[in-house]
C-alpha cells in the first residue's frame, strides 16, 4: 500500500524559492514538508557553468533572516558559494528537506491536495510549487538544427570553456548567460555569438540591487494601475559584470543578427554568408517547469498559470513561487524571493485557520 504523509503544506523544491518559503511555514508553526528532486542541497546552483557568478554582493543576495557571507577575494560570490550558503540555511532553520523526492503529480482530493512522488504520497491542505524553471530549457524551432552535424547543447549543459579550446563555437542569445559564455569562450576559441537583437549592455555601475529595485517598482506600478514602467527591461538586456565588460571592452564580445539556418557544418545568414563551428550553445532561455501540476488543469496562455499574486486563479490551495515577475517581482533571485514567499504563506496561514 502507497504510503500517504498528512500535513498542512507541501513544497515542491528545495531550492532558495523552497527554503524562503520553508522559513515563512516554520514561522506560522504549520505542518510541512520540503520535497526536493535533487539528491544534495543548492538547487539549481549545483548544475552552472564554472565561472558564473551573482551579479550583487553577498548582502544583497540573501534569503530571509540570514544574510549571506561574503566570499574571500570576491565581491560577488560564485555559484559554489551560494550552493554552501543554501546548505547551512537549510541546516540553520531546521527545514524538513526530504530528498531525493521526485514529485510526479498534484491531484485534487476532496478538501486536500494530493502530491503523488516516486517516494510515496503527501496529503496536504496546501501545495507550493517552487520548482524553478532550469529543468526545463528551451530551444527554438530554428530550420537545420536536425541537420548540423556538430555538437549542440544548452546554457544547462555548458561547464568550461576547455572541451571547445581553439574550436569554432556559435553561441545563441543575448541575454545574461549568454553573454556570459560568450564571454568565458571568447579568449579560447574562434567565437561567432548571435543574437535576436542587439545586444544591449546595462551602464556598467548596474548590478543585482538595482535589478531588484527596478523589477519592484514595476511591480507596485502595475498593482496601483499605473502604467507599464518596463521595469528590467527598460534598462537592457546583459548586466556587464567584470568578465563580461573585460570581454566588451576588448572588442570580443561583438554580436551579430541571428542566422536563418543551421547547415550540415554551421550557420547561414539570409544573406547567403555562412560560419563553420563545431559546436552551438544555445543560452535561449527557459520554461516553468509545472508538468506535475498538469492534473490540476490550471494552464493559461503561453503555459503560465494564471496568479493574483503567487495563489493559482483556480485553486487557491495552490501558490505558485519562483518562476519569474508574473509570481511575484524578481521571485527568481536570491534577492527577490523573500517577499512574495512571506506574502504567499501568509495568505496559506489565513486558508488553513
Amino acid at each position: 500500500m502507497t504510503r500517504v504523509v498528512d500535513v498542512d503544506v507541501v513544497v515542491i523544491g528545495g531550492g532558495q524559492a523552497g527554503l524562503a518559503t520553508g522559513y515563512y511555514l516554520r514561522r506560522q508553526n504549520l505542518a510541512f514538508a520540503i520535497l526536493d528532486a535533487q539528491p544534495s542541497p543548492g538547487g539549481a546552483w549545483q548544475h552552472t557553468w564554472d565561472s558564473l557568478h551573482l551579479f550583487s554582493p553577498a548582502a544583497y543576495s540573501s534569503l530571509p533572516g540570514r544574510l549571506m557571507p561574503a566570499q574571500a577575494g570576491a565581491e560577488y560570490p560564485d555559484a559554489h558559494h551560494v550552493v554552501q550558503y543554501l546548505t547551512a540555511y537549510e541546516e540553520r532553520y531546521a527545514l524538513p528537506v526530504q530528498r531525493p523526492v521526485q514529485v510526479k503529480a498534484v491531484r485534487r482530493d476532496g478538501e486536500r491536495l494530493r502530491v503523488e512522488t516516486d517516494a510515496g504520497a503527501w496529503s496536504a491542505r496546501a501545495v507550493v510549487s517552487a520548482t524553478g524553471t532550469w529543468w526545463r530549457p528551451f530551444l527554438p524551432a530554428v530550420p537545420g538544427r536536425e541537420t548540423f552535424t556538430g555538437r549542440q547543447l544548452h546554457t544547462v549543459q555548458y561547464r568550461n570553456p576547455a572541451q571547445f579550446s581553439g574550436r569554432r563555437v556559435i553561441v545563441v542569445g543575448g541575454g545574461n548567460s549568454g553573454a556570459q559564455i560568450a564571454a568565458d569562450l571568447a579568449p579560447h576559441t574562434d567565437l561567432t555569438w548571435v543574437t535576436q537583437r542587439p545586444a544591449r549592455f546595462l551602464a556598467d555601475d548596474i548590478d543585482g540591487r538595482a535589478l531588484f529595485d527596478a523589477a519592484t517598482a514595476r511591480r507596485r506600478e502595475l498593482d496601483s494601475g499605473n502604467p507599464d514602467t518596463g521595469g528590467v527591461a527598460s534598462l537592457g538586456d546583459i548586466v556587464a559584470v567584470t568578465p563580461v565588460r573585460a570581454a566588451r571592452d576588448a572588442g570580443l564580445l561583438k554580436a551579430q543578427p541571428m542566422f536563418a539556418r543551421l547547415t550540415e557544418s554551421g550557420a547561414e545568414w539570409a544573406d547567403g554568408s555562412r560560419v563553420e563551428a563545431a559546436a552551438v550553445i544555445w543560452c535561449t532561455g527557459f520554461r516553468p517547469a509545472l508538468s506535475h501540476l498538469a492534473p490540476l488543469g490550471l494552464r493559461g496562455e503561453h503555459g503560465h498559470i494564471p496568479t493574483h499574486g503567487t495563489r493559482a486563479v483556480d485553486e487557491p490551495r495552490l501558490h505558485l513561487l519562483g518562476y519569474g515577475d508574473w509570481t511575484g517581482p524578481a521571485s527568481a533571485t536570491l534577492i527577490g524571493v523573500g517577499r512574495p514567499a512571506r506574502d504567499a504563506v501568509r495568505e496559506i496561514a489565513a486558508l488553513l485557520r
